[in-house]
């Protein structure tokens, strides 16, 4: 995709899993990458996998629960490149508990990482896609923030709350050239989903039509088409990537 060459990606979470999947699409498609991440020394590694392939790349300590830490990464982002045209919000994090056994601490920290910390990069980060007229966000979002999951209130509810931002900032945000659209992915394979016993691994694929689990890289391609040319008259949309374990 030419279109993307060149142009200048943030990728939340982008140190392993999806994040690095994601990074590594744009980087194919020729662009400039700005990789964040709270975990530093696994993303400088990643950092310098990216610059000893070929690809510009430069790193970006940010921790995305932090209002403070994310108003200093877009700084620092925006004097490095002096401008993000491409932002995609994934970083996320699980805490998962029946409702009567969850801790608010666990509570305020996914929707704090997962929902208001992508609305706070976005807002660092929107008002040069708006003088420059141009901008692609795409949110990753989770097919259990569509359908909803037991022991999982916190992380659905901050998924959830992720897909009305997109449709909302969408339509703020369409008029000045900015397309924002969001994915949502099912059973993927995917440290988060390492930890799972072979009993819930078996019971997750029964209900995925396509009978596998989804790989990060089914996501990464996802984002590149949303963030190219080809997508240009898309927005507020969610994408579902998930093998049909839910269709809307």
């Amino acid at each position: 995709m030419a279109d993307i060459k060149g142009r200048i990606a943030l990728v939340t979470g982008a140190a392993q899993g999806i994040g690095r999947a994601i990074a590594q699409e744009l980087a194919d498609a020729g662009a400039v990458l700005a990789l964040a991440d709270v975990n530093e020394a696994k993303l400088l590694e990643t950092t310098a996998e990216f610059t000893a392939a070929g690809v510009t790349a430069a790193p970006f300590v940010i921790n995305v629960s932090s209002e403070e830490s994310i108003e200093a990464g877009a700084k620092a982002v925006l004097a490095h490149y002096g401008k993000v045209e491409i932002l995609v919000n994934n970083a996320g994090i699980t805490r998962d508990n029946l409702v009567l056994r969850m801790k608010k601490a666990d509570w305020d920290l996914v929707i704090g990482i997962n929902l208001t910390g992508s609305f706070l990069i976005t807002q660092a980060l929107l008002p040069a896609m708006l003088k420059n007229r141009w901008g692609r966000i795409v949110n990753i979002a989770s097919v259990v923030g569509r359908a909803g999951q037991a022991g999982q209130v916190n992380y659905s509810a901050s998924k959830a709350g992720l897909l009305g931002f997109t449709k909302s900032l969408a339509r703020e945000v369409a008029s000045r050239g900015i397309t924002v659209n969001a994915i949502a992915p099912g059973f993927i394979e995917t440290p988060m989903t390492a930890v799972l016993t072979e009993q819930q691994n078996t019971s997750m694929l029964a209900t995925i039509p396509l009978g596998r689990r989804g790989t990060a890289q089914d996501v990464a391609r996802a984002v590149k088409f949303l963030a190219s040319e080809d997508a240009s008259y898309i927005t507020g949309h969610t994408l579902d990537v998930n093998g049909g374990m839910f269709m809307d």
